[in-house]
């Protein structure tokens, strides 16, 4: 569906900057923070789990906490940096969603410069933790700075731009992970896999609570791409998840209580499609979004008692 003339779009921005007016008014450091997506833990733990598995496993279960906290506050401004550049990118079509109307630069409550300053400082803030880190996951980082920038572009243009964010998740699982072992192994790449394929799979589903605001603005989404067969895609997703955790497993051979939590994750994504089967009201795809966090978690939890019990 083709944008209608710039003249509806200036409108309709100028409608929504009045409508922002009579909204309680908040601190700027309050939409800083709601900017970087730091008032949504769930967002940030999801990105942060995948890096943790790969520490975990690329450690044998023995991680060096000083690099966990590198991972994470390295992990915290990349996905800042992201958010904020989606959120420039967007800043004209957002006010249009219902869902991302109320962004700061959306609802004009920041400004374009505040907005750009936000973006640099998180990504010199990821720059400089990435001088920590061996020079393969280092060269990872800057690596995946272009796929960061670009994604919001390929909303525009790329019929699955879900995928285009799977494989900026998926840097990762291999930053981690050369950052523990200066090199990447059949284990690593197992695991890039079945995390691009995780993200795939739980980002479809959050995309269909905005399928129809996108249809209306002319935004590409997986669940657009998908139609009535969103669902089944959203299954294989999971499955194949499943199957390259399993092979990551095998792999490393790692201990029975693996395969417990394994079982575990995938009898939820099980379940989590087979609820997914029917129509379902905005609020409960976010819900389901927001589980994977939990899934997540029990993942992490089968790794590092499978590799410190070898």
């Amino acid at each position: 569906m083709q944008r209608g003339p710039h003249s509806q779009w200036d409108n309709k921005a100028a409608s929504d900057n009045a409508m922002s007016t009579s909204l309680p008014r908040e601190s700027t450091w309050l939409a800083v923070i709601r900017l970087l997506r730091w008032d949504k833990p769930a967002g940030r733990l999801i990105l942060l789990l995948p890096a943790l598995w790969a520490v975990v496993l690329a450690s044998g279960g023995r991680p060096d906490f000083g690099l966990i906290w590198l991972i994470i506050c390295g992990g915290l401004a990349a996905s800042a940096a992201g958010c904020v550049i989606n959120d420039l990118w967007d800043r004209n079509l957002d006010p249009r969603v219902e869902r991302t109307k109320q962004r700061p630069l959306a609802s004009r409550r920041l400004s374009t410069r505040v907005g750009a300053i936000a973006a640099i400082v998180s990504l010199l803030a990821a720059w400089g933790l990435a001088q920590f880190l061996t020079p393969l996951g280092y060269w990872l980082c800057v690596a995946a700075v272009p796929v960061i920038v670009l994604y919001p572009g390929a909303k525009r243009v790329f019929p699955v731009p879900q995928l285009v964010l799977a494989i900026a998740w998926g840097f990762s699982v291999l930053i981690s992970w050369a950052a523990v072992q200066g090199e990447l192994t059949w284990a690593a790449i197992a695991l890039w896999a079945a995390t691009l394929f995780w993200t795939l799979g739980f980002d479809t589903v959050y995309a269909l609570a905005d399928r129809e605001d996108d249809i209306q603005v002319g935004i590409q989404s997986s669940a657009r791409f998908f139609g009535d067969l969103a669902p089944l895609a959203i299954a294989a997703c999971y499955l194949l998840t499943s199957l390259f955790l399993a092979w990551t497993g095998a792999l490393l051979n790692l201990h029975p209580l693996f395969w417990l939590a394994w079982g575990g994750a995938t009898g939820l994504w099980v379940y989590q499609s087979w609820r997914l089967r029917e129509p379902l009201p905005r609020a409960i795809y976010s819900q389901l979004f927001a589980e994977n966090v939990s899934i997540g978690l029990l993942v992490l939890t089968g790794f590092w008692l499978g590799a410190w019990l070898l």
